[in-house]
């Protein structure tokens, strides 16, 4: 049983590093968010990958501050709030979808913001 867990875990981590980089390229899915789940996962599943997340030059700071002290440094909830808005209001102002897709956009975006913004910016001392 303990081995199908881990199991789950580790594909589950994989799952959200492969969602996190189509989110690079994807406005809809956030990048930052399945970095931090897969490396959850993955603390679950195996220290190895674990660890190389951990010490990624691209994902690793983000996560590290996550791990240690729940923290979105400024740069990033800027970026993030940037290509959020960039987006979104792409979709909300010319794509012709019905009203409720685009309600829908709406409450994910401001969801995804209100959450950033309201995570410490850097850690306590």
């Amino acid at each position: 049983m303990k081995n199908s867990k881990r199991i789950i875990f580790f594909c589950c981590g994989w799952i959200s590093i492969i969602l996190g980089v189509a989110g690079i390229f994807l406005p809809i899915l956030p990048t930052t968010p399945f970095a931090i789940l897969a490396a959850w996962c993955f603390s679950k599943s195996s220290e190895r990958w674990h660890q190389w997340l951990l010490n990624h030059k691209i994902f690793g700071p983000t996560i590290r501050d996550w791990e240690r002290d729940g923290v979105i440094n400024p740069r990033a909830k800027a970026l993030a709030t940037s290509m959020i808005v960039l987006l979104f209001s792409y979709t909300l102002i010319f794509v012709k979808v019905h009203i409720v897709v685009k309600s829908i956009v709406t409450t994910i975006g401001i969801s995804v913001l209100f959450f950033i913004w309201t995570r410490p910016s850097k850690a306590k001392q």
